[in-house]
Formats: C-alpha cells, structure tokens, sequence
C-alpha cells in the first residue's frame, strides 16, 4: 500500500513526507520554545501549514496517478511545480520564525517584504497548477461517476478555499507600509488575540482562514465521504454533497467578511445555515431516488 502511495507522484509524496515529518517537529517547537507572536506561540503556523501540505499534496499526488497517457506527463508536471512552490513556501515561513517575525503580511523591512511578495507569487503557483490537474480531470473518463465527479468537484471547491487566501492581502483601514503591515486573516479587527484551540481561529473578530481551510480540504472530506456511502454512492450524491460542502464554504467567508466569529453567529447567519443543511438533505433524498439510464449517468462521468 505505502509502495503504491509513493508511486503516485514521486515528487508530491516525497513533499508529503517531509511535511509529516516537520509536523512533530513544529510540535516540538510549540512545547520548546517561548516566544509568541500575535498571541501564538510561534510554531504554530508551520505546523498548521505541514499538516495542510501533508493532507492536501498527498491528495493531490492521487488524483494524478489516476489520469493515464498525455494528460498524467502534463499532470507530473504541474505536479512537480507545484511541489517546488511549496517547499520554498514552508523555508520562507520556517526561516521567518527562526527570525522571530511574521512570515505574512509583513512588510517591517524590505527583506520581510521581500519575502511575503514571493510567498505571493508562489501561492499564485500552488493555485495555478491545482486549477490545470482540475481541467485535466475533467478531460479524463472515469468508469465511477461518484467517484469522478467527487474528485473533480472536490478539487473546484479546493481552489475555492484557496481564493479566500488573496481575500486575506488585501488594505484593511489603518494599515500601510510604512506602519509594517497590509492585510490580514482577521475581519472587524487586528490579527491576534483570543483564538480557538487546534485552529487558532478568532473567537472575536472574523475570520478568513476558516473558509480557506474548509474548502481546500473538500479533497480529503468529500472523497471520504463517497467512500463511506458505500452502495449508496452515484453522481448525483456526488452532486449533492460537494454542493452542501461548497455551501459551508462561502457560508464561513461571508460570516468572516461580516466581521462575525465563528462561534457567535446572528440570526442570519443561522437561517442561513438552516437552509443550507435543508437543501444538502433534500440533495441526498434526491440521489437516492431511482435513476434511470444508470450507464450514462451525467453523460458517463
């Protein structure tokens, strides 16, 4: 099995390899060392990113050992890109802990800005190349349609999730080179303060991170999904659930936008919500209608 895994994409296992690895690591440092930064401890945003990697590049690694011929060599090399980008993404963010600074929207000094513009430019790679493997999934024929339409939609909403991040960089009021800093993860007030255990999530401003994290793990929940439907499983599950997910997604980033935390939702954040689980339920009672002309469900995936 771990043999197979490796030969999915060589360079995106072995990418997904040194994140697990560095993820005990970050750990460690959380316990180890002191220092805080923005009322964090320090480590804590390597290690959220190793895990994100680990999760996200491994996903990826199989999706595009399931295309065959042209489209795997172009998908391989995407792949390849995209796990260049995201190894000097994690130096960038490790070298600016060891430095004691913040490794986003930090523009302190010209190194600081520097190197929060590559990180700019590197995420614009890490979207760029996961948005081409979606366009070649969809360009590939899959023999399951739960499974087909599961993969690609799931990596849709991914990119979703990853949109939310340029939401993230842009001028909030108050802010401006010189005073060091422009953009930030929070809505209705400044990055830090009292956050969420595990997460780090704000629980008194909004907060974008929430939406950027749910949607790029639609790779992992909603394959998984499918998997544990077991028989019940067909495109228009497929169909429904990734619907209901991406629902979750823009309903988080709106609520964030609102200056909202994610713990106090008003009234209509909840009524939004409400209709949000009631369309997904009535999605799953549709799929699990009979069908007709099972062979050419949503023209043969």
């Amino acid at each position: 099995m771990l043999k197979t895994a490796y030969n999915w994409h060589r360079p995106l296992m072995l990418f997904t390899l040194s994140m697990a690895v560095l993820t005990p690591i970050a750990a460690l440092g959380m316990l180890l060392d002191d220092r805080m930064l923005l009322d964090s401890p320090i480590w804590f945003k390597p290690f959220k990113f190793a895990v994100s990697f680990t999760l996200y590049s491994a996903s990826l690694a199989w999706f595009t050992s399931l295309l065959e011929g042209r489209l795997r060599k172009i998908a391989w090399w995407l792949g390849t890109v995209f796990t260049a980008a995201g190894v000097a993404e994690m130096v960038i963010i490790t070298v600016q802990v060891t430095r004691g600074k913040r490794s986003h929207f930090n523009f302190e000094t010209p190194l600081d800005t520097a190197l929060f513009g590559a990180m700019g430019l590197l995420a614009m790679v890490l979207f760029s190349t996961s948005l081409v493997i979606a366009v070649l999934l969809f360009r590939k024929k899959f023999g399951n349609p739960a499974q087909s339409w599961t993969i690609r939609l799931s990596l849709l909403i991914a990119l979703a999730g990853m949109s939310v991040g340029f939401l993230m960089t842009q001028q909030r009021a108050g802010q401006s080179p010189e005073k060091g800093v422009i953009g930030s993860h929070s809505i209705g007030g400044p990055d830090g303060g009292s956050y969420m255990p595990f997460t780090g999530w704000s629980t008194v401003h909004g907060d974008l991170r929430i939406g950027h994290f749910i949607g790029m793990h639609a790779v992992q929940i909603l394959p998984l999904l499918i998997f544990f439907a077991g028989r019940w499983a067909n495109a228009r599950l497929a169909w429904a659930l990734s619907g209901g997910y991406l629902g979750l997604t823009v309903l988080v980033t709106w609520q964030a936008l609102r200056g909202q935390s994610l713990i106090q939702p008003d009234a209509l954040t909840l009524i939004v919500a409400a209709a949000l689980v009631a369309a997904t339920a009535l999605g799953v009672v549709w799929a699990r209608q009979p069908q007709q002309n099972n062979n050419k469900e949503l023209v043969n995936a």
